[in-house]
Protein backbone atom coordinates (compact mmCIF):
# COMPACT_ATOMS: atom_id res chain seq x y z
CA UNK A 1 0.00 0.00 0.00
CA UNK A 2 2.90 2.36 0.77
CA UNK A 3 4.32 1.87 -2.73
CA UNK A 4 0.86 2.48 -4.14
CA UNK A 5 0.57 5.80 -2.24
CA UNK A 6 4.09 6.92 -3.18
CA UNK A 7 3.42 6.27 -6.87
CA UNK A 8 0.23 8.32 -6.72
CA UNK A 9 1.98 11.17 -4.85
CA UNK A 10 4.83 11.18 -7.37
CA UNK A 11 2.35 11.34 -10.24
CA UNK A 12 0.50 14.18 -8.49
CA UNK A 13 3.68 16.21 -7.97
CA UNK A 14 4.60 15.71 -11.63
CA UNK A 15 1.19 16.98 -12.72
CA UNK A 16 1.46 19.94 -10.35
CA UNK A 17 4.85 20.99 -11.76
CA UNK A 18 3.72 20.55 -15.38
CA UNK A 19 0.54 22.61 -14.88
CA UNK A 20 2.40 25.32 -12.95
CA UNK A 21 4.99 25.73 -15.73
CA UNK A 22 2.37 25.71 -18.48
CA UNK A 23 0.12 28.21 -16.65
CA UNK A 24 2.93 30.62 -15.85
CA UNK A 25 4.17 30.80 -19.45
CA UNK A 26 0.66 30.92 -20.93
CA UNK A 27 -0.17 33.86 -18.64
CA UNK A 28 2.93 35.65 -19.87
CA UNK A 29 2.05 35.20 -23.55
CA UNK A 30 -1.65 36.07 -23.06
CA UNK A 31 -1.11 39.16 -20.86
CA UNK A 32 0.12 42.53 -22.07
CA UNK A 33 0.36 46.06 -20.67
CA UNK A 34 -0.01 44.74 -17.13
CA UNK A 35 1.56 47.82 -15.55
CA UNK A 36 -0.75 50.14 -17.52
CA UNK A 37 -3.79 48.05 -16.52
CA UNK A 38 -2.83 48.45 -12.88
CA UNK A 39 -1.97 52.17 -13.02
CA UNK A 40 -4.75 53.21 -15.38
CA UNK A 41 -4.86 54.79 -18.80
CA UNK A 42 -3.53 58.17 -17.59
CA UNK A 43 -0.22 56.78 -16.26
CA UNK A 44 2.91 58.23 -17.78
CA UNK A 45 5.57 56.13 -19.49
CA UNK A 46 7.99 56.72 -16.58
CA UNK A 47 5.39 55.45 -14.10
CA UNK A 48 4.79 52.37 -16.24
CA UNK A 49 8.51 51.61 -16.45
CA UNK A 50 8.86 52.05 -12.69
CA UNK A 51 5.88 49.74 -12.05
CA UNK A 52 7.25 47.07 -14.38
CA UNK A 53 10.55 47.24 -12.49
CA UNK A 54 8.70 47.00 -9.15
CA UNK A 55 6.79 43.90 -10.30
CA UNK A 56 9.86 42.33 -11.89
CA UNK A 57 8.34 42.40 -15.36
CA UNK A 58 11.61 43.73 -16.81
CA UNK A 59 13.43 40.52 -15.85
CA UNK A 60 13.79 37.47 -18.14
CA UNK A 61 10.72 35.22 -18.08
CA UNK A 62 12.57 32.10 -16.99
CA UNK A 63 14.22 33.99 -14.12
CA UNK A 64 10.81 35.26 -12.96
CA UNK A 65 9.43 31.73 -12.99
CA UNK A 66 12.33 30.37 -10.95
CA UNK A 67 11.84 33.16 -8.38
CA UNK A 68 8.11 32.42 -8.15
CA UNK A 69 8.66 28.65 -7.91
CA UNK A 70 11.35 29.10 -5.24
CA UNK A 71 8.98 31.14 -3.07
CA UNK A 72 6.01 28.84 -3.79
CA UNK A 73 7.92 25.81 -2.49
CA UNK A 74 8.23 27.57 0.87
CA UNK A 75 4.53 28.50 0.88
CA UNK A 76 5.05 32.13 -0.16
CA UNK A 77 2.86 32.77 -3.22
CA UNK A 78 3.75 36.44 -3.37
CA UNK A 79 1.53 39.52 -3.24
CA UNK A 80 -1.45 40.28 -5.47
CA UNK A 81 -0.58 43.04 -7.91
CA UNK A 82 -3.99 44.72 -7.79
CA UNK A 83 -4.91 44.56 -4.10
CA UNK A 84 -1.38 44.34 -2.60
CA UNK A 85 -2.64 41.57 -0.28
CA UNK A 86 -0.69 38.33 0.24
CA UNK A 87 -2.00 35.74 -2.22
CA UNK A 88 -2.11 33.02 0.44
CA UNK A 89 -4.25 35.26 2.67
CA UNK A 90 -6.67 36.07 -0.17
CA UNK A 91 -7.03 32.37 -1.00
CA UNK A 92 -7.46 31.40 2.66
CA UNK A 93 -10.45 33.75 2.90
CA UNK A 94 -12.08 32.54 -0.33
CA UNK A 95 -11.29 28.82 -0.32
CA UNK A 96 -13.61 27.82 2.60
CA UNK A 97 -16.65 29.21 0.75
CA UNK A 98 -15.94 27.24 -2.42
CA UNK A 99 -14.94 24.06 -0.61
CA UNK A 100 -18.05 24.19 1.61
CA UNK A 101 -20.25 24.65 -1.45
CA UNK A 102 -18.62 21.81 -3.39
CA UNK A 103 -18.23 19.33 -0.51
CA UNK A 104 -21.80 19.74 0.78
CA UNK A 105 -23.10 19.39 -2.78
CA UNK A 106 -21.09 16.25 -3.54
CA UNK A 107 -22.15 14.64 -0.24
CA UNK A 108 -25.78 15.38 -1.07
CA UNK A 109 -25.36 13.95 -4.58
CA UNK A 110 -23.55 10.86 -3.25
CA UNK A 111 -26.21 9.97 -0.69
CA UNK A 112 -29.32 10.68 -2.76
CA UNK A 113 -27.90 9.33 -6.05
CA UNK A 114 -26.80 6.10 -4.39
CA UNK A 115 -30.26 5.52 -2.89
CA UNK A 116 -32.01 6.31 -6.18
CA UNK A 117 -29.51 4.25 -8.22
CA UNK A 118 -29.94 1.20 -5.98
CA UNK A 119 -33.73 1.51 -6.06
CA UNK A 120 -33.71 1.76 -9.86
CA UNK A 121 -31.34 -1.20 -10.24
CA UNK A 122 -33.21 -3.48 -7.84
CA UNK A 123 -36.84 -2.50 -8.45
CA UNK A 124 -36.49 -1.60 -12.16
CA UNK A 125 -39.94 -0.80 -13.66
CA UNK A 126 -41.16 2.81 -13.49
CA UNK A 127 -38.41 3.93 -11.11
CA UNK A 128 -35.77 2.83 -13.60
CA UNK A 129 -37.51 4.59 -16.49
CA UNK A 130 -37.92 7.81 -14.48
CA UNK A 131 -34.21 7.80 -13.54
CA UNK A 132 -33.11 7.33 -17.15
CA UNK A 133 -35.40 10.08 -18.47
CA UNK A 134 -34.47 12.43 -15.61
CA UNK A 135 -30.76 11.82 -16.30
CA UNK A 136 -31.16 13.11 -19.84
CA UNK A 137 -33.21 16.11 -18.70
CA UNK A 138 -30.81 16.87 -15.84
CA UNK A 139 -27.80 16.91 -18.18
CA UNK A 140 -29.66 19.10 -20.68
CA UNK A 141 -30.48 21.84 -18.15
CA UNK A 142 -27.39 23.84 -17.09
CA UNK A 143 -27.04 24.44 -13.38
CA UNK A 144 -27.05 28.22 -13.84
CA UNK A 145 -30.58 27.95 -15.31
CA UNK A 146 -31.65 26.01 -12.22
CA UNK A 147 -29.93 28.63 -10.06
CA UNK A 148 -31.79 31.50 -11.71
CA UNK A 149 -35.10 29.63 -11.37
CA UNK A 150 -34.45 28.96 -7.67
CA UNK A 151 -33.55 32.59 -7.05
CA UNK A 152 -36.70 33.76 -8.83
CA UNK A 153 -39.01 31.43 -6.91
CA UNK A 154 -37.52 31.08 -3.43
CA UNK A 155 -35.64 34.37 -3.04
CA UNK A 156 -37.56 36.98 -5.05
CA UNK A 157 -41.14 35.59 -5.04
CA UNK A 158 -41.30 33.80 -1.67
CA UNK A 159 -38.46 35.59 0.15
CA UNK A 160 -37.36 32.44 1.97
CA UNK A 161 -33.67 32.88 1.15
CA UNK A 162 -31.45 35.85 0.28
CA UNK A 163 -31.01 36.47 -3.44
CA UNK A 164 -27.34 37.30 -2.94
CA UNK A 165 -24.80 36.11 -0.43
CA UNK A 166 -24.27 37.87 2.89
CA UNK A 167 -21.26 35.72 3.80
CA UNK A 168 -18.35 37.62 5.31
CA UNK A 169 -15.09 35.79 4.45
CA UNK A 170 -13.36 34.72 7.64
CA UNK A 171 -16.54 35.03 9.74
CA UNK A 172 -18.52 31.84 10.41
CA UNK A 173 -22.17 32.61 11.18
CA UNK A 174 -25.76 31.72 10.18
CA UNK A 175 -25.37 33.63 6.90
CA UNK A 176 -23.46 30.65 5.50
CA UNK A 177 -26.50 28.34 5.74
CA UNK A 178 -28.92 30.89 4.30
CA UNK A 179 -26.55 31.93 1.50
CA UNK A 180 -25.41 28.43 0.46
CA UNK A 181 -28.77 26.63 0.53
CA UNK A 182 -29.98 27.63 -2.94
CA UNK A 183 -26.55 27.20 -4.63
CA UNK A 184 -26.22 23.71 -3.14
CA UNK A 185 -29.74 22.76 -4.28
CA UNK A 186 -28.98 23.98 -7.82
CA UNK A 187 -25.77 21.93 -8.02
CA UNK A 188 -27.36 18.82 -6.50
CA UNK A 189 -30.36 18.95 -8.86
CA UNK A 190 -28.04 19.30 -11.86
CA UNK A 191 -25.79 16.37 -10.98
CA UNK A 192 -28.18 14.09 -9.11
CA UNK A 193 -29.95 12.18 -11.86
CA UNK A 194 -26.93 11.54 -14.08
CA UNK A 195 -24.94 10.25 -11.10
CA UNK A 196 -27.90 8.06 -10.05
CA UNK A 197 -28.12 6.67 -13.58
CA UNK A 198 -24.44 5.70 -13.61
CA UNK A 199 -24.62 4.14 -10.14
CA UNK A 200 -27.69 2.23 -11.30
CA UNK A 201 -25.73 0.85 -14.27
CA UNK A 202 -22.84 -0.19 -12.00
CA UNK A 203 -25.20 -2.00 -9.59
CA UNK A 204 -27.04 -3.76 -12.43
CA UNK A 205 -23.71 -4.93 -13.89
CA UNK A 206 -22.83 -6.50 -10.53
CA UNK A 207 -26.28 -8.05 -10.04
CA UNK A 208 -25.81 -9.92 -13.34
CA UNK A 209 -22.48 -11.48 -12.25
CA UNK A 210 -22.19 -15.21 -11.53
CA UNK A 211 -21.13 -14.70 -7.91
CA UNK A 212 -24.51 -13.08 -7.15
CA UNK A 213 -26.36 -16.14 -8.48
CA UNK A 214 -24.06 -18.35 -6.41
CA UNK A 215 -24.80 -16.34 -3.25
CA UNK A 216 -28.54 -16.55 -3.94
CA UNK A 217 -28.34 -20.31 -4.51
CA UNK A 218 -26.78 -20.67 -1.05
CA UNK A 219 -29.78 -18.96 0.51
CA UNK A 220 -28.02 -15.79 1.59
CA UNK A 221 -30.59 -13.03 2.22
CA UNK A 222 -30.99 -10.48 -0.58
CA UNK A 223 -30.15 -7.43 1.63
CA UNK A 224 -26.85 -9.07 2.63
CA UNK A 225 -25.99 -9.77 -1.01
CA UNK A 226 -26.88 -6.22 -2.01
CA UNK A 227 -25.24 -4.20 0.75
CA UNK A 228 -22.28 -6.46 1.61
CA UNK A 229 -21.22 -7.78 -1.80
CA UNK A 230 -22.85 -5.91 -4.68
CA UNK A 231 -22.35 -2.39 -3.31
CA UNK A 232 -18.71 -3.10 -2.43
CA UNK A 233 -18.03 -4.29 -5.98
CA UNK A 234 -19.95 -1.41 -7.57
CA UNK A 235 -18.38 1.24 -5.31
CA UNK A 236 -15.23 1.87 -7.43
CA UNK A 237 -17.34 2.89 -10.42
CA UNK A 238 -19.52 5.11 -8.23
CA UNK A 239 -16.49 6.71 -6.56
CA UNK A 240 -14.94 7.46 -9.95
CA UNK A 241 -18.15 9.12 -11.12
CA UNK A 242 -18.40 11.22 -7.96
CA UNK A 243 -14.73 12.23 -8.08
CA UNK A 244 -15.09 13.41 -11.67
CA UNK A 245 -18.23 15.29 -10.65
CA UNK A 246 -16.33 16.90 -7.74
CA UNK A 247 -13.47 18.02 -9.99
CA UNK A 248 -15.95 19.38 -12.54
CA UNK A 249 -17.67 21.35 -9.79
CA UNK A 250 -14.47 23.23 -8.95
CA UNK A 251 -14.69 24.88 -12.36
CA UNK A 252 -18.46 24.90 -12.67
CA UNK A 253 -19.09 26.80 -9.44
CA UNK A 254 -17.61 29.92 -11.04
CA UNK A 255 -20.98 30.75 -12.62
CA UNK A 256 -22.93 29.74 -9.51
CA UNK A 257 -20.77 32.01 -7.36
CA UNK A 258 -21.33 34.87 -9.78
CA UNK A 259 -25.13 34.40 -9.73
CA UNK A 260 -25.35 34.31 -5.93
CA UNK A 261 -22.48 36.81 -5.38
CA UNK A 262 -20.62 34.27 -3.26
CA UNK A 263 -17.10 35.39 -2.20
CA UNK A 264 -15.44 32.16 -3.36
CA UNK A 265 -12.50 31.04 -5.46
CA UNK A 266 -14.47 31.22 -8.70
CA UNK A 267 -15.18 34.92 -8.40
CA UNK A 268 -11.56 35.53 -7.40
CA UNK A 269 -10.30 33.55 -10.43
CA UNK A 270 -12.48 35.54 -12.84
CA UNK A 271 -11.42 38.88 -11.33
CA UNK A 272 -7.70 38.09 -11.24
CA UNK A 273 -7.67 36.65 -14.77
CA UNK A 274 -9.52 39.67 -16.16
CA UNK A 275 -7.06 42.11 -14.56
CA UNK A 276 -3.97 40.04 -15.42
CA UNK A 277 -2.98 39.57 -11.77
CA UNK A 278 -0.45 36.79 -12.41
CA UNK A 279 0.48 35.93 -8.76
CA UNK A 280 -3.19 35.59 -7.82
CA UNK A 281 -4.02 33.49 -10.89
CA UNK A 282 -1.07 31.22 -10.17
CA UNK A 283 -2.24 30.86 -6.57
CA UNK A 284 -5.77 29.89 -7.67
CA UNK A 285 -4.41 27.36 -10.16
CA UNK A 286 -1.97 25.91 -7.63
CA UNK A 287 -4.61 25.47 -4.93
CA UNK A 288 -7.09 23.97 -7.41
CA UNK A 289 -4.57 21.44 -8.73
CA UNK A 290 -3.58 20.45 -5.18
CA UNK A 291 -7.25 19.86 -4.30
CA UNK A 292 -7.72 17.74 -7.44
CA UNK A 293 -4.60 15.71 -6.61
CA UNK A 294 -5.81 15.10 -3.05
CA UNK A 295 -9.28 14.03 -4.26
CA UNK A 296 -7.79 11.66 -6.85
CA UNK A 297 -5.45 10.20 -4.24
CA UNK A 298 -8.30 9.59 -1.79
CA UNK A 299 -10.40 7.97 -4.52
CA UNK A 300 -7.47 5.78 -5.57
CA UNK A 301 -6.93 4.74 -1.96
CA UNK A 302 -10.62 3.94 -1.55
CA UNK A 303 -10.64 1.96 -4.82
CA UNK A 304 -7.47 0.15 -3.77
CA UNK A 305 -9.05 -0.75 -0.45
CA UNK A 306 -12.26 -1.96 -2.11
CA UNK A 307 -10.53 -3.76 -4.97
CA UNK A 308 -6.97 -5.11 -4.38
CA UNK A 309 -6.54 -5.58 -8.15
CA UNK A 310 -6.26 -1.78 -8.46
CA UNK A 311 -3.18 -1.74 -6.20
CA UNK A 312 -1.60 -4.52 -8.21
CA UNK A 313 -2.23 -2.74 -11.53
Amino acid sequence: MLTFILKRLLAGVTVLIAISVATFFLLYFSSSNIARNILGEFATQDQIVAKEHELGLDQPLFSRFLQWAGRAVTGDLGTAWITNQPVAQSLALRLPVTLTLVIVSIIGIAIIATLIGIAAAVQRGWIDRVVQVAAVIGEAIPEFVLAIALVTIFAIQLGWFPATSSIQPGLLDAAWIASLTLPVIAIVLNGLTSSAQQIRSAVIAQLEKDYVRTLRSRGIPEPVILFKHVLRSAAPAGLTVLSLRFIGMLGGVVIIEQIFALPGMGALAVQSTTLGDTPLVMGVVLYTVIIVIIVNLLVDLANGWLNPKVRVS
